[in-house]
C-alpha cells in the first residue's frame, strides 16, 4: 500500500510533536505545511525536511491534493479548515477541543457526513499507556462492577509559558483539559445521565483554571472529576492523571509515577505502566506525547481501511456535550439532565 500523503494545518507548539509522532508510523507521509504566518511553517519545514509550505490553506489543497489533513490550529479556526476538507472531500483529523460551541461541532460533523469523508478528533488522552491498562483491568472483572470513581488532574504546571494564548481564553480548563478528562471518563465508564459542575478562577487569566464535575452515569456509577492548574502539591504531578475506582469486589488506584494498585480480598497487586519514551518528546510531557503515536495509528488505520477511529466526530460530540453542559451547570448552579443534550 502506498503511503497516504497528508498536510498539517497549523505549525504551533503541538504540531512539532504531532509530526514527530506521525514519523513513528508506516504508511503516511507529511508532504505540506500550512500556517497563517509563513515563516513559522518554513521553520518547521526546515526542521523536518518539508519544502512545501503555505500561508493559503485552499491553495495547498488545490496544489498538493493531500489524502488527508491534520488540523493543529486554535479552536476558533477548526470549523473553517474542517469545512475546507469537506469541500475537497478529504478526510479530516482535528485537534481537540473540536469546536468552540456545540452548534459549530455539529455543523462540522454534518459537513463531513454530507461530503462522505471521515472526521476524526485527535484526543490522545485515552491512549495513555496507564489509562489503557486500567481499561484492560476493568474489563477483566477483577474488581467486579464499578460503582464509584474519582479522576484527578491537579497541578500548578505553568502551561501558559509555552501556550500563552490559553491565558486569554474566556473558557479554559474545561475546554482544554476537560475535553481530555471527560473523554477518558466516557472511554472507561460509558455515558453520563446527570452532571453537576463548579468552577473557580484562581490565577490571573480570563477563564476558569479549576473545575469539579460530578456525574451520575447510565450504568449507575458516580464519577467525580477534579481539574486544576492552580493547586500546589508536595510534588508537581503534571501531566499525570490519577484514578481511584471502587468496585463490588475491589478497587483500582492509578497513582504517582504510573503505579496501578489492584486491591481485592486476596490483597494488593502492584504494577507499573510507564509510557514509552521517544527522543523527540518533551520530558515534562512524556505520558502525553507518547500517547500521540497510538492515537495517530488508530486514525491512520481507519483512513486506510475506511473504518472508524475511536474518537470520530459523532463520538466526540458526546464529549463536547459534557464540556458545555459543565459550563451551563456552573453558570446556573443547577444539575444537568444529559439525556436532553443528546443529538437527535
Amino acid at each position: 500500500m502506498d503511503n497516504l500523503r497528508f498536510a498539517i494545518l497549523g505549525t504551533g507548539f503541538w504540531a512539532r510533536f504531532q509530526l514527530a509522532a506521525w514519523r513513528e508510523l508506516k504508511g503516511d507521509e507529511c508532504v505540506a505545511l500550512y500556517n497563517r504566518t509563513l515563516s513559522k511553517a518554513e521553520a518547521l519545514g526546515r526542521d523536518f525536511g518539508i519544502s512545501a509550505v503555505y500561508d493559503d490553506a485552499e491553495r495547498l489543497m488545490k496544489e498538493i491534493k493531500p489524502d488527508f489533513i491534520d488540523i493543529i490550529t486554535d479552536v476558533g479556526t477548526h470549523r473553517e479548515f474542517t469545512l475546507l476538507g469537506a469541500k475537497y472531500r478529504v478526510p479530516v483529523i482535528c485537534q481537540k477541543p473540536m469546536a468552540p460551541s456545540l452548534e459549530i461541532g455539529e455543523e462540522m460533523v454534518e459537513a463531513c457526513e454530507q461530503a462522505g469523508v471521515p472526521l476524526f478528533i485527535h484526543d490522545n488522552w485515552r491512549w495513555q499507556t496507564p489509562i489503557r491498562e486500567v481499561k484492560s483491568i476493568l474489563e477483566s472483572g477483577v474488581i467486579g462492577k464499578p460503582f464509584r470513581a474519582r479522576v484527578q488532574f491537579v497541578c500548578s504546571f505553568p502551561v501558559f509559558d509555552n501556550q500563552p494564548f490559553l491565558r486569554e481564553l474566556e473558557q479554559f480548563i474545561l475546554t482544554d483539559i476537560g475535553s481530555h478528562i471527560l473523554d477518558t471518563v466516557r472511554f472507561l465508564f460509558g455515558e453520563a445521565e446527570t452532571l453537576t459542575c463548579r468552577t473557580h478562577r484562581i490565577g490571573d487569566i480570563k477563564g476558569e483554571d479549576v473545575a469539579t464535575v460530578m456525574m451520575g452515569m447510565e450504568n449507575g456509577m458516580t464519577v467525580v472529576c477534579d481539574m486544576s492548574y492552580a493547586s500546589r502539591t508536595e510534588k508537581e504531578k503534571f501531566p499525570q492523571t490519577f484514578l481511584f475506582i471502587e468496585g463490588n469486589k475491589g478497587s483500582l488506584d492509578l497513582s504517582t509515577d504510573y503505579w496501578i494498585h489492584s486491591t481485592t480480598e486476596s490483597g494488593t497487586l502492584l504494577r507499573r505502566c510507564p509510557p514509552p519514551r521517544y527522543h523527540w518528546a518533551d520530558p515534562a510531557y512524556y505520558v502525553v506525547h507518547s500517547s500521540i503515536v497510538p492515537c495517530n495509528a488508530n486514525m491512520l488505520q481507519a483512513i486506510q481501511t475506511g473504518g472508524l477511529a475511536e474518537t470520530h466526530g459523532n463520538d466526540n460530540l458526546m464529549t463536547m456535550r459534557l464540556v458545555f453542559a459543565s459550563y451551563e451547570s456552573a453558570r446556573t448552579n443547577n444539575s444537568i439532565d444529559m439525556r436532553k443534550w443528546r443529538r437527535p
